[in-house]
């Protein structure tokens, strides 16, 4: 009786999903897989997706903006960090640069991919879309920041050689990054949450009675189950989508952008969402917030494993993406200075993520 209670508000559906996402996960993980469970797991992965969506919303509708887009963001980048540092574990030298070409990837697929979409849907439904530069500008500045802290200064160090850093220098790279992260959750939590919340409502879902502290506490723990199958069934995949990339004759670093996209898609559903239902500084909390915690939390974590146990850390990026990562914070910085939006913006936003794939592919 008390388990329907405290199920009552919450759909059959939205329970059922995860759990089924988890049990094909326990048993297709480490297994050579056919095309049908290849199939299945990918049909699992975006219905899973769908529900994790739904569940972030029902916190949000909760505990309010710009808690509801943090806790969406951080669950994905913590259970996604972890993901880098098992894998890292797992491969050695051979893993040196996993971790920044995720968090450069993570950044592209971002500034460029989700932002652009939310601009391009957002205004062919709503013309003009409104948002407050004077949240999204001081996100944009702590991601350029970070961005070039972690994957352009080792290019330029001589404390060693090639594109990384030192001990010491890692040390402070991952201080300086967990430092200014948390800076960011405080201003935009607590000094200066006013700047971060939507200024339109265009959803009637926001005028409806919030739901219950149970039902949003069960929510919470079905977002994680959610999540946690979401990563773990795009690392199953990870092997098929290898092999095509491969008999295709495309570059290795073309498997890490393709498992980046499933890993990011219940945030870009979401914030594609909200940008539809005229949201859009809902869609950028989601989307920079989302970069934020990926270069605030991966880069620390691997910082720290890659100094206690010698693990070798390749930070600097190439010069092609140096230009690529240039072009997309002046694009973003220009795209936010004004607080309005139209389709010319979303439709340069993504021709940017079109010319990065297509390097990505053709090098």
């Amino acid at each position: 009786m008390l388990i329907r209670r405290l199920f009552a508000n919450t759909p059959l559906w939205s329970v059922a999903m995860p759990l089924v996402a988890c049990t094909m996960l326990a048993a297709f993980w480490g297994r050579d897989l056919g095309w049908f469970m290849l199939t299945a797991s990918a049909v699992a992965l975006l219905a899973t997706v769908m529900i994790a969506v739904h569940h972030a919303e029902v916190i949000a509708h909760r505990v309010g903006e710009p808690f509801g887009t943090l806790v969406l963001a951080l669950a994905v980048t913590v259970i996604e960090a972890s993901l880098i540092v098992s894998m890292m574990l797992a491969g050695g030298e051979n893993t040196a640069a996993l971790a920044r070409d995720t968090v450069f990837a993570t950044v592209m697929i971002i500034c460029n991919g989700v932002i652009g979409l939310c601009l391009l849907l957002g205004s062919l439904k709503h013309r003009v879309i409104d948002f407050k530069p004077e949240g999204t500008i001081p996100a944009l500045a702590v991601l350029a920041t970070l961005s070039v802290l972690t994957m352009v200064l080792p290019d330029y160090t001589s404390s060693t050689p090639g594109p990384t850093l030192s001990n010491p220098q890692l040390a402070f790279a991952g201080i300086v990054s967990l430092l200014l992260y948390g800076i960011f959750i405080f201003v935009q939590t607590v000094r200066h949450r006013n700047y971060f919340l939507p200024g339109n409502t265009g959803s009637e879902d926001i005028h409806a009675d919030p739901p219950l502290a149970a039902t949003a506490f069960i929510s919470l723990a079905l977002l994680i189950i959610s999540l946690i199958a979401v990563v773990g069934l795009a690392k199953v995949l990870a092997p098929a989508i290898e092999t095509a990339v491969v008999t295709a004759g495309m570059p290795h670093a073309v498997v890490g952008i393709a498992i980046a996209l499933m890993v990011l898609l219940p945030e870009t559903v979401a914030a594609v969402r909200a940008a539809r239902n005229d949201r859009m500084q809902t869609s950028f909390n989601l989307a920079l917030g989302s970069a934020l915690a990926t270069i605030g939390l991966t880069i620390p974590v691997v910082a720290a494993i890659s100094i206690l146990i010698g693990l070798p850390l390749v930070l600097g990026l190439p010069a092609k993406e140096i230009a690529l990562l240039a072009l997309t914070l002046l694009l973003t910085s220009m795209t936010l200075a004004s607080g309005r939006a139209t389709v010319l913006q979303g439709a340069v936003h993504l021709v940017v993520f079109a010319v990065f794939l297509f390097l990505a592919m053709v090098p």
